[in-house]
């Protein structure tokens, strides 16, 4: 039998002696590959991503950055810092966002507060997450009896009026750092719940969940590998939102006095500190809430991105309406 060379026989099928036109291959990319393509072309996500990174840049260097501004955060500078009659100073070359009520520079102690901000906030979103996606998980998989006490349960947590709560826990336990974590995680966490539960009822019902029902796996391997995975893009939207959620309701307890106590530098307590004087010093109550303003903001425009570029169809449906 006679063999063919491999080039002789492109060169019978190309036709002349005419090399044919090569092919070129589809690659395949990944979801997050593709999700990350849609991100990169939503110009306002990605300033946001910016401004959320040089945050965490700040919360992270907080003592360095002082250290270079020459101010520490709780130093009182009585002569510097406030004027004749008492009043905290203007922005100037010395303070370079103005003092505050007792003459501490208002520029470093909003630096920590990024650090006391997005501490609570991404902790408390954490401990959330995970017993939310739990909980939910196991109500929505299994269903029934347990379903209905687990979802009862979500209810009363969030039945929990939120204020009273952090009120009495406080006089208790005393105000502290650890405990805004615990109120905060204590209150999203149910949110995160119902929601993971609605999408594991249908995620449960899909074919590749009851091929491997029907090949013995257990409920847990099934949970594990079939269930939380499919759940990662909707956890991390809402877990992007979340955060936002978290830091404004630091803030809140800070400024009602039940969060981390003075002289620990956040935005809420210096929201509060501000109010004697704020018509005097505007200053003081104007760039704490520009912090926290666009911070929720940066975290609340990435939250949509990310939900537009994890799932485009949802986007597609929105902008029909």
């Amino acid at each position: 039998m006679t063999l063919i060379a491999a080039d002789e026989v492109a060169e019978q099928k190309g036709g002349g002696g005419k090399d044919p036109q090569p092919t070129k291959a589809i690659e395949g990319r990944a979801p997050l590959q593709l999700a990350w393509a849609r991100l990169r072309k939503d110009k306002v996500s990605l300033a946001c991503l910016g401004v959320i990174v040089l945050l965490v840049l700040v919360a992270i260097f907080a003592n360095q950055l002082t250290d270079l501004i020459g101010h520490p955060p709780n130093e009182q500078y009585r002569d510097e810092g406030l004027q004749p009659n008492g009043l905290p100073v203007a922005p100037s070359s010395f303070f370079w966002l103005g003092g505050d009520e007792v003459g501490r520079d208002v520029l470093s102690r909003i630096i920590h507060g990024a650090r006391v901000s997005l501490l609570v906030g991404v902790v408390a979103t954490a401990f959330a997450v995970l017993i939310g996606v739990t909980i939910g998980t196991m109500a929505g998989y299994f269903g029934g009896v347990i379903d209905t006490f687990l979802s009862r349960t979500m209810d009363v947590f969030l039945s929990f009026p939120f204020l009273l709560f952090a009120i009495s826990l406080v006089a208790v336990k005393g105000a502290s750092l650890r405990i805004s974590i615990f109120v905060i995680a204590f209150f999203i966490w149910a949110n995160v719940g119902r929601i993971v539960r609605g999408q594991v009822l249908s995620i449960r019902e899909k074919e590749y969940v009851e091929a491997a029902r029907s090949l013995g796996a257990s409920d847990l391997r099934i949970m594990v590998v079939d269930v939380i995975p499919n759940l990662v893009a909707p956890v991390i939207v809402y877990s992007t939102l979340l955060i936002p959620t978290a830091i404004v309701f630091e803030a809140t307890l800070s400024f009602l006095g039940l969060g981390v106590p003075i002289p620990t530098p956040t935005w809420g307590n210096m929201i509060a500190t501000s109010q004697s004087t704020y018509l005097q010093a505007p200053w003081y109550l104007l760039f704490p809430s520009l912090a926290l303003f666009i911070t929720t903001l940066a975290f609340n425009l990435l939250g949509d991105g990310l939900r537009d570029a994890l799932d485009p169809r949802a986007a597609r449906v929105l902008a029909r309406k």
